[in-house]
């Protein structure tokens, strides 16, 4: 009778066991993922069984942190994810800007829902009055609060006003064009008062601009992004040169249209120097170029090649039939251009011709005779 009781006594603890176990792995693998998802949507769909269990654990377990934002109130804050940042990165600047509380927790949310892998770079506009789940759901908008706005070196003011009808920008290429080549006065000071144009002094690259940046706003930006650019004691360096800041830009606009390797930079631009400095006209075919304006027969602002009635344009940029530098650099350059002008190679050269190989090389000399000698048969 003792033994019987025994069994019975056993069969229960092992009966309640398994049933403890059923109810758990039930709880575990169906109840907490259903109600986790009706929490926070459904898991994402590259999540594997296994993780979409322990995540969703760890989603319920800490369901008050995600759905407690980090104050109460708080005013707007403008965060931006850089190109490169990983997830981990992110949470970490969320962090540190007093966005969210408990970063481990909101990391887990990103790879529960597969955010982690999505993030891109923008500027996003946050308040510490939203709770976590807000702000994974505002860093991951397809529609960020800006947008990048990019153009190569050696493109004109022209080139890059036509980006703005498809950059998501609310600037006409009428408005951006007026203020580039009549500047006021606040625009103009960043650089000199003395400008008409600020052709030139547009800096090349990639920016995140806001989506509801105004037109001066946008100039003033790249403005002050030419001005950050210029090398260190770049004045001691004109001073060397005699030209003005002006000039400078000038002369490097046309060296950056005139250069393919860059190790040539300062060697063209001593050659235009020394071009100036004996008087003899620059005979730059960009500045040309720049003089004929869109060609609408090649869709291209730079024609190419140039014939003998393009080179008698009567313009003050044909540096063919006008002595001295053009009245304003002829596009944007880099700090490559700027650098080469500021520091030109020590030469005698008054000549160069492209190098008959399709290498982009140029051949220098310094007299006519030898310049001839160079021609490509």
């Amino acid at each position: 009778m003792k033994e019987t009781n025994q069994k019975f006594i056993l069969a229960g603890i092992i009966l309640t066991i398994l049933l403890a176990f059923i109810a758990l792995t039930f709880i575990t693998v169906t109840l907490i993922p259903d109600i986790t998802a009706r929490l926070f949507g459904p898991p994402g769909l590259l999540l594997d069984n296994s993780n979409r269990i322990l995540y969703s654990t760890k989603l319920f377990l800490n369901r008050d942190l995600l759905l407690t934002p980090y104050s109460s109130s708080g005013s707007d804050h403008l965060f931006i994810i850089k190109p490169g940042e990983t997830a981990a990165d992110v949470v970490e600047d969320l962090s540190n800007a007093k966005l969210i509380k408990a970063p481990e927790i909101f990391k887990d949310y990103l790879v529960y829902k597969g955010i982690d892998r999505l993030l891109q770079a923008g500027t996003f506009l946050l308040n510490p009055s939203m709770n976590p789940i807000e702000i994974a759901a505002a860093v991951y908008d397809a529609n960020p609060q800006d947008v990048a706005f990019y153009f190569l070196a050696g493109w004109r003011a022209e080139e890059i006003a036509a980006l703005l009808p498809t950059s998501g920008l609310k600037i006409s290429i009428e408005d951006f064009l007026s203020l580039v080549h009549n500047p006021p006065k606040s625009l103009s000071a960043f650089i000199s008062p003395e400008i008409t144009s600020l052709e030139g002094f547009l800096s090349p690259g990639n920016y995140q601009v806001l989506k509801s940046v105004t037109v001066e706003e946008l100039i003033r930006q790249l403005l002050m992004n030419f001005s950050n650019r210029l090398p260190t004691n770049y004045e001691v360096s004109l001073k060397k040169t005699g030209l003005s800041l002006d000039q400078a830009i000038i002369l490097a606009s046309i060296v950056e249209k005139e250069t393919i390797l860059p190790e040539e930079a300062p060697i063209i631009a001593s050659v235009f120097i020394n071009r100036l400095n004996a008087g003899m006209p620059l005979q730059s075919d960009p500045t040309v170029q720049y003089a004929l304006g869109f060609s609408i027969e090649q869709k291209t602002w730079w024609k190419n090649p140039l014939t003998s009635e393009d080179l008698s344009i009567d313009s003050p940029f044909n540096t063919y039939l006008f002595p001295g530098l053009p009245p304003t650099p002829i596009c944007n350059p880099k700090v490559t251009a700027i650098s080469a002008v500021l520091n030109p190679a020590d030469t005698d050269f008054i000549f160069f011709r492209a190098v008959c190989d399709g290498t982009g090389k140029h051949t220098f000399n310094s007299t006519y005779e030898d310049h001839l000698k160079a021609a490509c048969e």
